[in-house]
């Protein structure tokens, strides 16, 4: 038998390897291999405890803190550095004093606003499949917000930067563990403060598709973002503000006290339909009045 041409060779052995790569996706070895993924994970899902928590302490030192802080709240005030939010309070019956900006709340005035904050509530992003459980037994996972470095095996340590910021969206994107965007993973110290959060939003926005959150830090960059998340999710501004869609969070300056560009960060937000998280600077109580309630009580009960 005649020896094939050179090139005749190559088509075959070409048509050889082709054949083989159809009878493997055909098999499905093949398949499973472009399938399986880089990472294996657990499918999405947010969890929620098994357990009942742990009791810290007892009734009657739960009921004392509980008392305390109330009494901190009619005694002592709370500084409110906004009028808008002085007047809302004071309307509802609130001991309001504009001079110092302090405002006291009668105990029953409290307890009866608590009454109507739901146990649960749903966060819905852009794609549903996502959405976020708040509240009962439910908890969710983030990664960290707005950190001012970031740092890998090749680049090592250096200030954040948009190209940064994008692959960690995408990271937060891909694991399952990963409820939703806390806020800037890194911070884009290369985009200008006065536009940042827009080309940020977008990048939130186009990379993910996950719960986000918003910067209450003024007027401009809390409305920016809710428009932005209505318009991504293709909603009317009546479907946006008939559920949660994103949240923000505000944080006490200091003991006591509220700034104004939070609190009115807060309160668009809020008229909006959208969830406010309130919380203290430093989680340990040292920006809160959880600092005063500790102190008064160790004072006055008995271990």
């Amino acid at each position: 038998m005649s020896e094939l041409p050179t090139s005749s060779k190559r088509r075959s052995r070409s048509s050889a390897r082709s054949s083989g790569r159809s009878s493997a996706r055909s098999s499905g070895r093949f398949g499973e291999a472009q399938k399986k993924a880089a990472i294996e994970q657990l499918g999405w899902g947010i969890p929620s405890y098994i357990d009942a928590p742990i009791e810290v302490v007892n009734e009657e030192i739960l009921e004392k803190i509980h008392d305390t802080s109330l009494k901190v709240l009619e005694e002592i005030g709370i500084l409110f550095l906004n009028e808008e939010a002085r007047g809302i309070l004071k309307a509802i019956g609130c001991d309001v004093n504009d001079a110092t900006e302090n405002v006291r709340f009668d105990r029953d005035l409290v307890l009866a606003a608590i009454k109507t904050a739901p146990a649960t509530t749903t966060m819905t992003p852009r794609n549903p499949d996502h959405l976020v459980h708040v509240g009962g037994k439910h908890f969710a996972y983030s990664a960290v917000a707005s950190a001012p470095n970031v740092s890998d095996l090749d680049g090592g340590r250096r200030v954040g930067n948009r190209a940064d910021y994008q692959n960690m969206l995408r990271l937060n994107q891909y694991f399952n563990c990963l409820h939703f965007v806390a806020g800037y993973p890194v911070e884009p110290i290369d985009l200008h403060a006065s536009t940042r959060h827009l080309d940020a939003t977008y990048d939130m926005l186009t990379l993910t598709d996950k719960v986000i959150h918003a910067y209450a830090l003024g007027p401009e960059r809390i409305e920016d973002v809710m428009d932005m998340v209505r318009i991504a999710g293709g909603l009317t501004e009546a479907e946006f503000q008939a559920t949660p869609r994103m949240f923000t969070n505000i944080n006490s300056t200091s003991p006591l006290k509220h700034d104004w560009p939070m609190l009115d960060g807060a309160m668009r937000a809020a008229r909006r339909g959208q969830m406010v998280v309130v919380s203290p600077f430093t989680l340990s109580g040292a920006m809160a009045p959880a600092t005063v309630v500790g102190a008064l009580v160790q004072q006055n009960a008995e271990f």
